[in-house]
C-alpha cells in the first residue's frame, strides 16, 4: 500500500540565499511532520505567476523532526523558481510530500555520497540519517568554482568533505567524476550515493560498475503530477518503463538501461 501523502499550507521560516542562483527555504507545517525518508521529494505550488501552471519538484533537503523544520535548496531557473526566492519570512507555501521511494541506507560503513551542483541537495538529509546509525559518510561535493559549492559547512557537520571545482578555486581541479577518491580508493566503499546532472551519474554508474561497487543514483527527470499519473517523467530499467516520481527518484545503477 503506498504511503499516505498530505497537502499543507508551510509557512516560511528562513530563506536562506546560497549565492546569486541557489537558496534554502526553511518551512514549517501546520502539524507534525510524517515520516520522512531521504531522497523523497515535494511537489510545490507556484501561486500568481502568469506562466507556472504546474507544481514544481524539489528533493527534500534537510528534516528537523525536533524543531518541525523541513528545508528545500532551490536553484533559480525560471519564473517558478524567481518567484519562490523573493518568499519572505511569515509567507505561506503548497506542498504536497512525501513523494516517491527513498534512498536505501547502507549498514556497513563507509559509504560515500557525491553531489554536484544543486544536486547535493537530497544528501544532506541523507547524511543526517547515516550519522543516527553512528556513520560518518565521506561527501564528495563538486561545483564550476568555490561560489558554485553549496552549504559546504552544513556538510561537514555530518560527513568527511571533499571538494572538487573545475576551474580548481578549491579542492582538486577537475569534474567531480575526476577526483582522485573515485580513481584511487572507490573500491573502499561499501556503497555510492550520488544524485546531479545526468552525465555525472551515468560516468559514476561506469566507474562503481566496473569497481563492482553498489550505487543508488536520484533522478531529475521533468515531473509534471509527482504521483504517476501523467507519465511524463519515466525512464527505461530492466523491469521496463518506470516512472521517477514513483518507482524512483532513486534507483540502483544495475536497474538503469544507461
Amino acid at each position: 500500500m503506498a504511503a499516505r501523502k498530505f497537502i499543507h499550507d508551510f509557512v516560511v521560516r528562513k530563506n536562506i540565499r546560497l549565492n546569486p542562483r541557489h537558496f534554502v527555504l526553511e518551512l514549517t507545517p501546520p502539524e507534525k511532520l510524517p515520516a520522512i525518508f531521504p531522497g523523497q521529494f515535494v511537489q510545490v505550488l507556484v501561486e500568481d505567476t502568469g506562466s507556472t501552471f504546474l507544481r514544481r519538484p524539489f528533493s527534500i533537503h534537510f528534516i528537523d523532526h525536533s524543531s518541525n523544520l523541513l528545508k528545500l535548496m532551490i536553484q533559480i531557473k525560471g519564473e517558478g523558481t524567481r518567484k519562490l526566492s523573493r518568499l519572505m519570512e511569515g509567507d505561506r507555501i503548497n506542498l504536497i510530500y512525501p513523494l516517491g521511494n527513498s534512498f536505501i541506507l547502507e549498514s556497513i560503513s563507509p559509504v560515500l555520497l557525491i553531489g554536484g551542483g544543486c544536486g547535493v541537495a537530497p544528501l544532506l538529509f541523507l547524511a543526517q540519517q547515516f550519522n543516527l546509525r553512528d556513520i560518518r559518510p565521506t561527501i564528495l561535493i563538486g561545483g564550476k568554482t568555490k561560489k558554485d559549492l553549496l552549504d559546504v559547512e552544513e556538510y561537514m557537520k555530518l560527513g568527511d568533505v571533499l571538494i572538487s571545482t573545475e576551474d580548481g578555486s578549491d579542492g582538486e581541479k577537475g569534474l567531480v567524476t575526476e577526483h582522485s577518491i573515485l580513481k584511487t580508493g572507490i573500491s573502499a566503499f561499501n556503497k555510492i550515493y550520488t544524485c546531479g546532472p545526468e552525465s555525472m551519474m551515468k560516468k559514476i554508474a561506469e566507474i562503481t560498475g566496473k569497481a563492482g561497487v553498489d550505487c543508488e543514483v536520484s533522478l531529475e527527470n521533468t515531473m509534471a503530477c509527482g504521483f504517476g499519473v501523467c507519465l511524463c517523467c519515466v525512464t527505461p530499467t530492466v523491469h521496463g518503463n518506470e516512472r521517477v516520481c514513483v518507482e524512483g527518484p532513486v534507483f540502483n545503477t544495475k536497474e538503469l538501461r544507461w
